[in-house]
């Protein structure tokens, strides 16, 4: 069984994630401090709401370093919604802020056209072949989304999945051991299930 770590730092629904890594096959535990986030061996940052709330949390809890100082590790990290937005250089909800600074890039707001934000509801994730956190899926697998903001990594090399809503944005990325997915696997049923077990193997 794979040991698992969560962060938990107020900005997410913890047992909602954490039951569905257990159905996976992970044995999970929250960190609130940064010795628990020191001793993980996977760690997953989730999050919901905005980046410049999210960041506020994570820096009261004094947790900003021990993430980065995780991903320095090599050690895979997986952020979950908002928390793949908090891996990124600069978010420009509600003005410009920082992020943790792993992924070289950006948050900005979703273009979306004529259609509605916040983008919700279930949509594609295109992924690229050959990816290990989407093996065993169709390549337009359907996951569930509630977001306006989204990622754009300098460098397209990392964009490992792509979803069609007013524009094509990143909604999944990887860099070196660093993962993150825009949909929210918990609520994806099968497909996020599946990611899920995927990363538990990484």
């Amino acid at each position: 069984m794979a040991n698992l770590t969560i962060i938990d730092s107020g900005i997410c629904n913890l047992g909602s994630i954490s039951r569905s890594f257990e159905r996976a096959g992970a044995k999970t535990s929250a960190a609130t401090t940064p010795e628990q986030v020191a001793q993980a061996d996977r760690l997953v940052l989730p999050g919901v709401g905005s980046f410049p709330a999210g960041m506020k949390a994570l820096s009261e809890k004094g947790l900003v370093e021990a993430i980065r100082a995780h991903a320095s590790s090599g050690k895979p990290l997986l952020g979950v919604c908002l928390g793949m937005q908090l891996l990124f250089e600069t978010g420009e909800e509600y003005g410009q802020s920082h992020g943790l600074g792993l992924i070289p890039g950006r948050v900005r707001e979703l273009r979306a056209g004529n259609s509605p934000l916040p983008h919700m509801g279930w949509n594609q994730i295109k992924s690229k072949p050959g990816n290990p956190l989407f093996e065993g899926l169709a390549s337009e697998a359907y996951f569930y989304f509630v977001h306006s903001f989204v990622c754009e990594p300098v460098n397209a090399d990392h964009v490992i999945g792509e979803t069609e809503y007013g524009e094509r944005f990143c909604s999944a990325v990887r860099f070196d051991n660093l993962w993150g997915i825009q949909a929210h696997p918990e609520k994806s049923q099968r497909c996020g299930a599946k990611v899920l077990e995927n990363f538990l193997r990484l």
